[in-house]
Order: structure tokens, then C-alpha cells, then sequence
């Protein structure tokens, strides 16, 4: 990971991070460990925690660990107020804990899109809604809530996880503007990472009849092009700056144009690419 000196907007602050065991979360939580912020972190995961956390606190970071399934709505309750407890304060929230899912509506089952929905948009509502309040009384408190490339732009056999990345994306701009009008003390940020290098893909789950080890594969090779601690450091960037969208990677910034110059016209371009090159 590349050095990162103390950093006076980060020192100190009380930052919650979900699905640290791996990936973006891990490398967020090291970014935010090396510019002086104090962290809560969980995950589903305990041994990829344990390593997460052994790292932040070399780099002399206060940590308090926790296992968290954030589809557990009231576990997730609790374990904001725990935080609050231990810490006196909450400062940032980042929603980041999230799984993938790829089939076709007609093969898909309904609980595996419920699944999908239960981590990846619930989890997020559960972890904004648990810690909003204490971010309020922190009075310098910052939801961020990470979507997807997927978020802002649907393809075949990601009906579910476009579905509850979208749903991130409307819940999240939502309660940016509900936190204007209020004039609460509370920054919100969605972001939308492209391809990035993480376990997303391998540790997928898929719809009966699709090889999943060649599809990770296919997405390891051609699709995973950043690292996360590129995104890591995009995303704590925007944070600082207040943006209320941060996009990851030239793909997500170039897909995002492409889906407002050409509107429902994306579809057709989407499918027919599909079809030649991924039958």
C-alpha cells in the first residue's frame, strides 16, 4: 500500500466501516488507519477481520472489531449504539459490505434475489439508518454508501444486483437532499466503483446452469482492472472534497456518459454486444 501521512480532516475521526475483511473495506480501513482516523470495523469474516485489523494497528490505529451480518437489522442496531458507547462519537459511516449474484430473471430463484437485496440494499439501510442519529449529534458526520458501476447502468444476468445497486444509488441521493433541506450536519456520499480487483467475483453465487469459475475467471482477467487501495484513496479523497458521487475508474466515468448520451438506447447497444460476444 502506498504511504499516507497523518491527515488533519481524518485525525481522530470515528469512522464505521462494514465488509472490512477484504477488498475495498480492507483497504479503506488501512487508508483511514494511516491518516489518523479511529475505526470500527466488522465483516462476516473473522479471520480476513483479524488480518484487517492486525494492519491498521500497525499503523497505530485505535480499532474496535466486531463479526456483523448487516442483513441483521437489529444486530446492526446495536451494534451502532455500541459504537457510539465505545467511542463516545461517530464521525462516518461507510456502507460498503455487499455479495454478487449473476443469473437471468427466469433462471433466477426468489431467494436468490432476495439474498442479494437483504445484504446489498438492506444492509445499507440498516447501517444509515442505525448510525444517522449519531452522526447528527457528532455534528461533522458523512454517510457513504457504495454502490456500483451497476448502479448506474443495467446488463443482462445482473437483474438482482442491478436492482439493489440502483436501489443504493435513489435511496442515497434521497438522503442527501433530505440532509440539505434540513441543514443537518451530515455529508453524503454514493459511490460507484468500476472494475476493481477484489474477491467480489470468486466469491459469487450463480443461477443454476451458468459456470461460475469461468465467469470470476473472465471477470478476473478482462473486467478487474484497479486496485482497491486506487479506490480507497478515490473514495476518501471525495470525502474530504464532500462530493455527493464518486465514480471509480475511467470504465465508470466512461459508462456513466455513455448512459446519459444515449439514454434507454443503451439497452439495445448493451444486449446486442452481449449476444456477439457472451452468448
Amino acid at each position: 500500500m502506498t504511504p499516507v501521512s497523518k491527515d488533519a480532516y481524518f485525525t481522530n475521526k470515528v469512522c464505521v466501516i462494514t465488509g472490512a475483511g477484504s477488498g475495498i473495506g480492507r483497504a479503506l480501513a488501512e487508508d483511514l488507519a494511516a491518516r489518523g482516523a479511529k475505526l470500527a470495523l466488522s465483516d462476516i469474516d473473522t479471520d480476513g477481520l483479524a488480518e484487517t485489523v492486525r494492519r491498521c494497528e500497525q499503523l497505530g490505529a485505535q480499532v474496535k472489531s466486531d463479526r456483523l451480518n448487516v442483513a441483521e437489522r437489529e444486530a446492526v442496531l446495536l451494534y451502532a449504539d455500541a459504537v457510539k458507547a465505545h467511542f463516545g462519537v461517530v464521525h462516518q459511516i461507510y456502507n460498503n459490505a455487499g455479495i454478487a449474484f449473476h443469473g437471468e430473471v427466469l433462471r433466477s430463484e426468489f431467494k436468490d434475489i432476495e439474498r442479494i437485496m437483504d445484504v446489498d440494499f438492506w444492509g445499507v439501510v440498516n447501517g444509515t439508518k442505525a448510525f444517522l442519529p449519531h452522526l447528527i449529534e457528532s455534528g461533522d458526520g458523512h454517510v457513504v454508501n457504495v454502490s456500483s458501476l451497476f448502479g448506474l447502468i443495467a446488463i443482462p444476468g445482473q437483474s438482482a444486483y442491478n436492482a439493489a445497486k440502483f436501489a443504493v444509488r435513489g435511496f442515497t441521493e434521497s438522503l442527501r437532499q433530505e440532509m440539505l433541506v434540513a441543514k443537518a450536519p451530515v455529508k453524503v456520499t454514493c459511490v460507484h466503483p468500476g472494475g476493481i480487483k477484489t474477491g467480489v467475483a470468486r466469491n459469487a453465487t450463480y443461477a443454476e446452469g451458468i459456470d461460475g469459475a469461468s465467469a470470476a475467471a473472465m471477470f478476473d482477467k478482462m473486467l478487474a482492472i484497479h486496485t482497491p487501495e486506487m479506490a480507497a484513496k478515490t473514495i476518501t479523497e471525495g470525502v474530504r472534497k464532500g462530493h455527493g458521487r464518486v465514480l471509480i475508474g475511467w470504465e465508470a466515468k466512461a459508462l456513466d456518459l455513455f448512459v446519459r448520451a444515449t439514454a434507454s438506447g443503451y439497452q439495445r447497444i448493451v444486449s446486442a454486444t452481449t449476444r456477439r460476444y457472451l452468448p
